[in-house]
């Protein structure tokens, strides 16, 4: 099973090479190393470095700073590889998202600064977004940035930080203009090495993605250079952030899919060997049946979702549609991976067995990114026009 079909009119050649050239160094240098990492709670570095080294997070940047100069579709299809063998752990979802971030927004002494570090793994990136007291509404977030000199001063506090722990370079959601509403947001890069004022909590113990570090962050007076800012001025963070926020979305669908795509394969082989009432699994009616509805809502998704990306390399990708993607995604892969450890029995339910922890990662993908209630919002809002 593949991301791309014949069919998938937004992948040229250059993107089926970079699929198998993917597809090769995850099975030789990830799936021997996922348990280690869920026992770790946390992706070893050395890994980062040779993902980097491989060119898997280069695809969609600008040559000039170390890239490939592709379109977004090279970043989609490693997301879809990782996921395909069952992993959650490493945090190339957000790699790429603050990558396109400062592509996007930052100037260029800010991308040579910091994108060829991001593209060879030896720099870390999260974007600290939600805080103990604000989710999905960003307007509302507390953190403040205040001009002290050529300098912030930043205060306030993250939680649920993907790539927390590790993270060498934050792209920090905060205040500059306290009652200013969505016009007083700012997005601002910290640098995490030295930095005073800045603190991570312990890694949080989650009910799955047990081997991606996620943490609180505090900012204690922290000072950040001003020139850190992200955009030409201040004030823009909102703007930038809704920008942005449909390929989190999207990516949220195309781990989706690499997900069920897993999970299905795993079944499908667990039900031909396990035998009962004199049977193989896979000869019950109940058995075909179920899988032939999960393998269905698996190729309307992957169709769609293809259709999202080829629509967001055109520009076209609007909030709503994103936010189908995300929705119907992350509901379907909830549904596929039930559906799928109960035909394992007794023993879906033991962790050993990798459709238990297929199950409990899943559970995530309808509440980060934007829960699904608030996904349903946003596509409702576009109906009331």
């Amino acid at each position: 099973m593949s991301l791309l079909t014949e069919n998938t009119h937004w992948a040229g050649d250059e993107h089926r090479m970079f699929a198998e050239m993917v597809e090769r160094f995850l099975a030789d240098e990830m799936a021997p190393n996922i348990d280690g990492w869920v026992e770790a709670g946390v992706v070893d570095r050395d890994f980062w470095l040779k993902a980097g080294a491989t060119g898997i997070m280069s695809g969609a940047v600008d040559e000039a700073f170390g890239g490939v100069g592709g379109d977004i579709g090279f970043d989609a299809i490693a997301l879809y590889a990782q996921a395909r063998l069952g992993d959650v752990n490493w945090g190339m979802g957000i790699q790429s998202i603050v990558t396109h971030y400062i592509g996007a927004y930052g100037s260029q002494e800010q991308k040579a600064r910091w994108l060829p570090g991001l593209v060879s793994g030896q720099t870390i990136g999260a974007i600290a977004m939600t805080e103990p007291s604000t989710g999905s509404d960003l307007q509302a977030v507390r953190t403040t940035a205040t001009q002290d000199g050529n300098q912030y001063s930043i205060n306030g506090s993250k939680i649920f930080i993907t790539n927390g722990w590790t993270a060498d370079l934050i792209i920090t959601v905060a205040k500059t203009a306290k009652d200013a509403g969505s016009k007083g947001v700012s997005l601002i890069v910290v640098e995490t090495e030295g930095t005073e004022g800045f603190r991570r909590g312990q890694p949080l113990k989650k009910l799955g993605m047990k081997g991606n570090d996620t943490c609180e962050l505090f900012f204690e007076d922290m000072k950040v250079p001003m020139t850190n800012l992200l955009g030409a001025d201040e004030g823009q963070g909102f703007y930038q952030l809704m920008k942005q926020l449909p390929w989190e979305r999207l990516l949220i669908a195309i781990q989706a899919v690499g997900a069920i795509d897993f999970a299905i394969a795993e079944t499908v082989a667990y039900t031909q060997e396990r035998k009962a009432f004199g049977q193989r699994v896979m000869d019950f009616q109940n058995t075909r049946f179920k899988l032939a509805e999960c393998k269905t809502k698996a190729e309307v998704l992957r169709s769609f979702t293809n259709d999202c990306i080829g629509r967001l390399i055109d520009g076209k990708l609007d909030a709503a549609t994103a936010s189908m993607a995300k929705y119907y995604g992350s509901e379907v892969q909830g549904q596929v991976m039930d559906e799928c450890l109960q035909l394992f029995g007794g023993y879906g339910f033991m962790q050993e067995y990798p459709i238990s922890r297929a199950y409990a990662d899943a559970r995530v993908q309808r509440i980060y990114g934007g829960t699904n209630e608030i996904m349903k919002e946003l596509i409702a809002r576009s109906l009331d026009v």
